[in-house]
Parts: structure tokens; C-alpha cells; sequence
């Protein structure tokens, strides 16, 4: 239906993640993937979703002098904030255990910001999820850390693995979000391109 109406368009998701991948093939969309590497810093004044939009629209820059005119190019960023701080993906094992003893037991946010860019437009988008854990054993951390490898995933968790399963007891908001993409959104958006483009 949505590929249909975005015929005239190429879409490029600019992600190497397969979970947003697969959410784009969800959509029944023909769309390209094509990643350039960019350093993901932002500056520390930055607070909450000014983070996850900063970094998503940092992702696009590297695309915008060769977009053409009937190009839609898609970038993303998820961040996990809690206590008043962003916790991206861990470098190690033990910084992974740092992370997830200090989302034990307690209601953190997830925020991916979504960026749309065109030669002449470019808008972002953030969606926010309440998500609470049950009070987590050491020995349930370690195991999902040494089973899983969760270092590309923000807040050290995916949700959809076996951390989540058996240890998150409450989510306020979009599961998908939690996941990487807020796909409710991101349909609703290219909709709207499609209809007003």
C-alpha cells in the first residue's frame, strides 16, 4: 500500500542495524541500505531526545550532497536515558554489568529520533518509552551478558532478547520503539511525504 504510494521515490535507510532492516522489509517497501560511518559525538550541553535527534541528523550529513531530487534517505538513533544521563552502547562486559545493575528494579526511558531528509526538506521526529525492570540478579546479568554480547545495543539490552523476556515487567509506550524504530511513526511520516511531495 505505502510502496504504492512512494513509487516515484527511492528510499535509503541508513542503518546498518538488522532490526531496523527488518522493519523496513515489514513495511512491504522497496528501499536500499547504504551506511557511511560518522562519530557519534554530540555536544554536552545536549539533554534527553536533543541527543538521539543530534546524532540522527549527524548520520544524514554525510548524504546530503548527493542526494537527488526523488531520494528519501531515512537515519536513525536510540539512546537510553537514565538518571538525568544517555547511555549508549557499552565498550566492554563490565561496563555492560555497570549499565544493567543501574536499570535493575527501576523505570528508564528509550528514544529513537528518526530523520528524514530530501534535497529540500529535512525533519526529525522522536518517540520516548517507559520501560521498567523487575530487580535483576548478578547472575542473571552475567548470563545474558556472556550469552548474548549485547556491546551494539543502547543501555546494554535488546528487548526482544532474553533479557527482556524475562526480566521487563512494565512498558509505557511503543514496544518497536524499544527495538530501534518507532515504525508507527515512520509510516504515519512517509505517508505524509508521499501525499504532500
Amino acid at each position: 500500500m505505502l510502496n504504492e504510494k512512494l513509487k516515484d521515490f527511492n528510499i535509503i535507510l541508513a542503518s546498518g542495524s538488522p532490526r531496523r532492516q527488518e522493519f523496513f522489509k515489514n513495511l512491504d517497501l522497496n528501499f536500499k541500505i547504504q551506511v557511511k560511518s560518522v562519530k557519534e559525538e554530540y555536544p554536552p550541553r545536549l539533554t534527553h531526545f536533543e541527543i538521539s535527534n543530534y546524532l540522527a541528523q549527524l548520520k544524514a550529513l554525510p548524504f546530503k550532497k548527493e542526494l537527488s531530487h526523488n531520494d528519501i534517505l531515512i537515519t536513525s538513533d536510540t539512546i537510553v536515558w537514565h538518571n538525568n544521563k544517555a547511555l549508549g552502547k557499552p565498550r566492554d562486559a563490565d561496563e555492560a554489568f555497570s549499565i544493567l545493575k543501574s536499570l535493575s528494579g527501576v523505570t528508564h526511558e528509550v528514544i529513537t529520533s528518526v530523520c528524514f531528509t530530501t534535497p529540500s526538506f529535512e525533519k526529525t521526529l522522536h518517540n520516548i518509552t517507559k520501560v521498567t525492570f523487575k530487580a535483576l540478579s548478578y547472575e542473571e546479568i552475567n548470563y545474558y551478558i556472556k550469552t548474548y554480547k549485547p556491546f551494539d545495543k543502547a543501555g546494554a539490552y535488546g528487548i526482544q532478547e532474553w533479557i527482556g523476556q524475562i526480566g521487563v515487567t512494565k512498558i509505557e509506550g511503543s514496544y518497536f520503539n524499544v527495538m530501534g524504530l518507532p515504525i508507527h511513526l515512520v509510516y504515519k511520516t512517509l505517508n505524509t511525504i508521499a501525499e504532500t511531495t
